[in-house]
């Protein structure tokens, strides 16, 4: 057992070295050509981020397996060399905590700072918004424990008598105690009226991890729910609507040209609204049109990119086009395999947690039998469900980015991503993080019982007053397939349309 638990933790290690590297590989081809060779303390923290996000999905089947290698034994202490897996996650939300209220706010403050100020000027402007902030948080937390820290338990009160100790035992379904005389030592024939609430007030740290949560499934409702259809779908639908053929030269020439015109028009424009801040002007207006150029920004290239697809260029330029068109029927195995797994998500949603009694363990039993073949395969099947579903909240996350009237999305784009999107996002991953791995420990109570996660994520905060009702009614895992369904019909109705720019670039035909 010790040689399995040995594995187990050179696997972890070998886990977060590819995660980190995968995560500077993306930083560095996302990232705006503009910040290049500076901006690092942003980026730090984008890849630090990014690394704690992924890493606490795949704690948790790293927390089944450390588990799993156990399971021999009558205690974890019997076992040697298991991970301290209720140490790690303790410390994975101490620092996906300070992250997303201390050094996320802080980078972002720093790097939208005014560039023409010094550093220590920009240090101490970003310091006094993230101060700020924190204090804001810590007021309203702090008046909400105060007024609603406690959880309301839900117990029987039981009772039975002492007596000698007897030479044999004689337990029946009509003598469930001890002694003779009425008695009520059953929780199963208990009567209603043996129901009571036990309240005590919860510690302060679980009460904001709790909190947290809240916020993460109500983002993870909405992200996930969207982003569990539209992943897979857009992949499909992206297929369906791929150019067929390249354009001529005259076309490209003349949607090359009105591109042009739009480029001068937005750098006049983004010229403009520099001297206006220059010039001390930050009003509502002064903001509304700053968004409305970065929007227009991201259409044009969104209209560069699809021409220089369209039309590819150079001494391989047959060869461009084939990787593109084989890049298209990529996405597309891809959508269909993603289209297996969000249905069956969606199935063991509704079978397992919103039909009470579950009709089946559905994924739970799947992953049982996978361990069964070979000790890991089940939880590596448990891990790419996880991690799944983190990526359907960011493909979801991406879909509302543009369209939500509430909040704004900095949009994502290969090879023009400026800081502050990604740290506003990466924000955003994390918030929903937590979220995911108490979806994925609900969702995969059967199969990953008597964990460190379930431990945390138990009664607590499904007890919490005020909030316990949201997870008495399901009310977010509703949420999920409802918006999943919509999401669907959707894509249906309109996402087999081919989709036509904002901007002045129409793909002639």
């Amino acid at each position: 057992m010790g040689d399995f638990n040995l594995a187990l933790v050179i696997v972890a290690i070998v886990l977060c070295v590819i995660v980190f590297l995968f995560n500077v590989y993306l930083l560095v081809n996302y990232q705006h050509p503009d910040d290049v060779n500076q901006a690092y303390f942003p980026k730090f923290v984008v890849v630090l981020g990014l690394s704690v996000a992924v890493i606490s999905i795949l704690m948790l089947p790293a927390d089944v397996a450390n588990r799993h290698a156990c399971r021999h034994a009558i205690y974890n202490g019997a076992c040697n060399l298991t991970l301290p897996m209720k140490d790690l996650w303790l410390a994975i939300y101490i620092v996906d905590a300070i992250l997303v209220f201390f050094v996320i706010p802080f980078a972002m403050f720093y790097y939208e700072g005014d560039q023409d100020k010094s550093i220590g000027k920009r240090i101490k402007s970003a310091l006094c918004w993230m101060v700020t902030t924190a204090l804001v948080c810590a007021l309203v937390l702090g008046i909400l424990y105060g007024l609603i820290g406690k959880v309301d338990f839900t117990v029987k009160h039981l009772s039975s008598s002492t007596s000698s100790f007897p030479s044999s035992w004689e337990f029946n379904s009509g003598q469930q105690c001890i002694g003779t005389g009425s008695r009520q030592c059953s929780a199963y024939s208990a009567s209603p009226s043996s129901e009571k609430t036990w309240t005590m007030r919860t510690t302060f740290p679980e009460y904001v991890v709790a909190l947290a949560t809240i916020v993460g499934s109500v983002l993870f409702a909405i992200f996930g729910g969207v982003g569990i259809a539209c992943l897979p779908l857009g992949l499909i639908f992206s297929f369906i609507r791929r150019p067929k053929a390249v354009i001529t030269r005259s076309q490209y020439i003349k949607e090359a040209t009105e591109l042009g015109k739009k480029a001068k028009e937005l750098k006049k424009a983004a010229e403009s609204l520099h001297q206006e801040e220059k010039g001390g002007s930050k009003g509502r207006k002064f903001r509304k049109n700053v968004k409305a150029v970065e929007k227009e920004l991201f259409q044009l290239e969104e209209d560069v990119k699809l021409l220089e697809e369209v039309y590819p260029q150079g001494e391989q330029a047959e060869t461009t086009w084939a990787l593109t068109v084989l890049g298209y029927l990529a996405k597309f195995v891809l959508g269909v395999l993603g289209f297996i797994v969000s249905v069956a998500w969606v199935a063991h949603i509704i079978i397992y947690l919103l039909i009470d009694p579950p009709l089946s363990p559905f994924l739970n039993e799947v992953f049982i039998k996978l361990d069964d073949i070979w000790g890991l395969l089940g939880t590596a099947a448990f891990a790419f469900f996880c991690f799944y579903l983190l990526l359907a909240v960011i493909a979801g996350a991406m879909m509302l980015g543009l369209r939500l009237v509430f909040i704004t999305i900095h949009p994502m784009k290969w090879g023009g991503t400026l800081m502050n999107s990604f740290l506003f996002n990466v924000g955003l991953i994390l918030l929903c993080s937590i979220s995911v791995i108490q979806f994925c420990s609900t969702a995969f109570a059967y199969y990953a019982q008597a964990t460190a996660a379930q431990e945390i994520f138990g009664h607590t905060l499904e007890s919490l007053r005020g909030i316990k009702y949201l997870y008495k009614y399901n009310v977010f895992q509703i949420a999920f397939v409802v918006l999943a369904g919509l999401t669907f019909v959707y894509y249906a109705a309109f996402g087999w349309r081919r989709k036509k720019p904002s901007g002045r670039f129409q793909l002639s035909t």
